[in-house]
């Protein structure tokens, strides 16, 4: 380990919409910010092909481009962007002491966590080279969904948000086969309700996918029914995985709230965590509305919380 330790003012930890939303406003109020990318510089949105839902660009925007223009009005700013990702924290005593890789070692007065929630995938070759192509693969129905209007689409997944994503794909969407790998729904009866009472979703239970079928594109999808063993070809252009997201918040879980799934437990209201002097925002936090644009306003919040502690301390 280096023993020399630098101080910051302001550490943000990611660099989705939220750490650089939060990077933005921490630099224009003289904080100073300092941000570390982490393992997905740029967030989810890397995985997003056109982010057609965020204010401000009428014609639609890569997500990789879009993080760049964050990252770049963020830089303008004097934000000190920087690679590499925290390896370990100690939030017992302020300032806070944060390591970064094996051998760097900080200390800060504020710090805002905005390392995101990365989602489940099945894990198949195909799965996953397709969503890499920008393919047809995807994990957010509200996001991509409008992509497949009046197209046949699969989504895989059986709680909650799987079923509010069948049913939003539904409104845009001819067919939504939801293949579902048990004989049941976790869902709640609300959402199992509204699911089958959409006309237009048909739920295959005991159905496992084998392969996302396509070279460039979905062209369908291959399952199994796991109780009788028959293999099936369904034609489908998207392929949409709810299988539930894991958010990127083992490291501070010994020092923050989290709720039963890992997510970060902010003040109602704030982007305040039970630690004095540390905030979270984006998707570590959030399991409801997983947005850019959200995850940017809680970015801002982070920030003005961040800039209003270090002023009561005397800090600023």
């Amino acid at each position: 380990m280096s023993a020399e330790t630098e101080h910051v003012k302001c550490l943000i930890i990611g660099s989705g919409p939220a750490g650089y939303t939060a990077a933005i406003y921490a630099a224009r109020a003289d904080m100073k910010p300092v941000l570390y990318q982490g393992m997905e510089p740029g967030g989810q949105l890397m995985l997003t092909t056109d982010v057609d839902n965020f204010p401000g660009y009428p014609n639609g925007v890569n997500g990789g481009a879009m993080m760049a223009d964050l990252r770049a009005q963020a830089e303008r700013f004097d934000t000190d962007v920087r690679d590499g990702w925290v390896t370990s924290v100690d939030f017992s005593s302020t300032p806070h002491k944060i390591t970064v890789g094996e051998e760097k070692n900080l200390t800060a007065d504020t710090v805002i966590i905005s390392t995101g929630a990365s989602a489940k995938w099945l894990g198949l070759e195909s799965e996953i080279r397709l969503r890499d192509a920008g393919g047809g693969v995807s994990a957010c129905a509200v996001c991509d969904g409008f992509f497949y209007k009046g197209q046949d689409v699969a989504i895989v997944g059986a709680g909650d948000s799987a079923a509010e994503e069948a049913t939003y794909l539904a409104k845009l969407c001819k067919k939504v086969y939801m293949l579902v790998r048990k004989d049941h729904f976790r869902a709640s009866k609300a959402m199992q309700h509204r699911v089958t009472a959409t006309e237009n979703i048909e739920v295959l239970f005991n159905t496992e996918t084998l392969e996302v079928l396509g070279d460039q594109a979905v062209e369908g999808v291959r399952v199994k029914n796991n109780q009788t063993g028959e293999e099936k070809d369904i034609d489908i252009s998207g392929f949409f995985v709810a299988i539930g997201h894991k958010p990127n918040t083992d490291l501070f879980k010994e020092y923050l709230e989290l709720d039963e799934t890992g997510y970060i437990i902010n003040k109602p209201g704030s982007s305040k965590t039970n630690v004095e002097g540390v905030f979270v925002a984006g998707d570590a936090a959030d399991h409801v509305y997983r947005q850019a644009i959200t995850a940017a306003g809680t970015g801002c919040m982070a920030a003005l919380d961040a800039e209003r502690y270090l002023a009561s301390k005397g800090l600023h």
